[in-house]
């Protein structure tokens, strides 16, 4: 890990020393360094980032087109939208889980806020996918659907998933600073959230009696609101939108809470 240098003595356990640094500062550079590491020695940079969606967008459009007949109009966009935003929760949650054990080092020589560690290490991940926003976009642009005057929804949009991946992220790096398996749930948990979010499938093939529970599930709400937006040209739900704030908004102060319930021993395990 590259260093960063703060104008801070090393940590003493067991002290109570603050930190009075930027917060600004802290963040932009943890995020910088993130991003830098993950492409440090790659020759095709930032192109891996868009590489990997196209890749799952052209296996999912030959088997859903070409071998499974489908009715779905212009099915690559389709399935973009549900890949895109999958993506940024799944590798956010993944990496802020063990953000804090890989950044152990950094956390025993210097106080800072044990909270802007995985909050760092998302927005790293924000500025990693918006290769691939920009790809959906494109694709939207080529596909025909064009530019309409609800895309400026997707303001409202992905910062509320960013919100919520965030508070998720509070609370699994926090535990997994105690029991190192909860990486490996991570990883399984976004195996099986593949099928629970309709990427593949549009909402109107899931059962009536399981709307609502998809609706809550900001992911899955995500994605039906970025189809309404760039496939259907018109404004997401207003119920639909309540639903996504709400849990974004939830989960981000659950996780919140959590965190800071267990940062307290975080020096004895890491």
């Amino acid at each position: 890990m590259s260093a960063i240098e703060y104008p801070l003595n090393s940590v003493v356990p067991g002290s109570h020393q603050k930190w009075t640094g930027d917060y600004l500062f802290l963040i932009r550079n943890l995020a910088l360094k993130d991003f830098r590491i993950r492409y440090r020695n790659m020759s095709l940079g930032m192109f891996w980032s868009v590489l990997n969606p196209l890749v799952m967008m052209g296996v999912l459009w030959f088997v859903f087109t070409k071998i499974f007949s489908n009715s779905i109009p212009h099915f690559a966009a389709f399935a973009l939208c549900g890949i895109v935003p999958y993506n940024l929760f799944t590798t956010s949650w993944l990496t802020g889980t063990t953000s804090l054990v890989d950044n152990a080092p950094l956390i025993k020589r210097v106080p800072v806020p044990r909270e802007i560690i995985p909050i760092a290490t998302v927005l790293g991940n924000c500025a990693h996918m918006s290769a691939q926003v920009a790809l959906l976009l494109g694709l939207i642009i080529l596909t025909g659907a064009g530019v309409n005057r609800y895309w400026w929804w997707m303001m409202v949009l992905w910062p509320l998933e960013i919100v919520f991946v965030t508070g998720l992220v509070l609370i699994f790096s926090g535990l997994n600073v105690y029991i190192r398996d909860v990486r490996y749930v991570v990883e399984s948990a976004t195996v099986v959230l593949f099928w629970l979010v309709p990427i593949i499938y549009p909402f109107s093939y899931i059962p009536h009696q399981y709307h609502e529970i998809y609706q809550f599930n900001p992911i899955a709400a995500m994605v039906l609101a970025l189809r309404n937006i760039l496939l259907e040209g018109t404004a997401p739900s207003a119920s639909l939108l309540i639903k996504l704030a709400f849990s974004s908004t939830l989960m981000f102060f659950v996780g919140l809470f959590v965190f800071r319930r267990l940062r307290s021993k975080f020096y004895n395990y890491l």
